[in-house]
């Protein structure tokens, strides 16, 4: 299991197990947080706790940050999916370094072509520093 906590403390999530992928996208708004994300079902795979504010971009997903310190929790679609589950993602940033090294990152070009790109075998490691 993974866990993240924005620097407060106030809002937290757990990934249990441990993702395929995280994907950096380089979308108006992600670009801008500068968010890892790692994504499963609400139902599912993911736990979030603690109060958020949200900020809704457009009718499709909500961004949940905390409060008190600002930090980018997650992300939760507004609409279910066939399955009648949401689509949910957690910012792998706000986890423990050693938690998350390993895992492989995909990009996903959010900006122009809302296409998947191809792996460079890079991991989140790679994008600490």
């Amino acid at each position: 299991m993974i866990e993240g906590s924005c620097h407060c403390g106030a809002v937290r999530w757990s990934f249990d197990g441990l993702p395929k992928s995280a994907t950096a996208c380089n979308c108006t708004i992600c670009r801008r947080y500068g968010v890892l994300w790692a994504y499963d079902y609400d139902p599912g795979l993911i736990r979030v706790s603690g109060t958020t504010k949200v900020y809704s971009r457009g009718r499709a997903i909500a961004f949940h940050f905390c409060p008190n310190c600002g930090c980018v929790a997650h992300w939760r679609a507004l609409k279910p999916d066939d399955d009648d589950r949401h689509r949910i993602a957690v910012n792998l940033r706000l986890a423990e370094p050693d938690a998350v090294a390993g895992i492989l990152i995909d990009h996903f070009d959010g900006l122009e072509t809302f296409d998947d790109l191809p792996r460079d075998g890079r991991c989140v490691a790679d994008y600490w520093f």
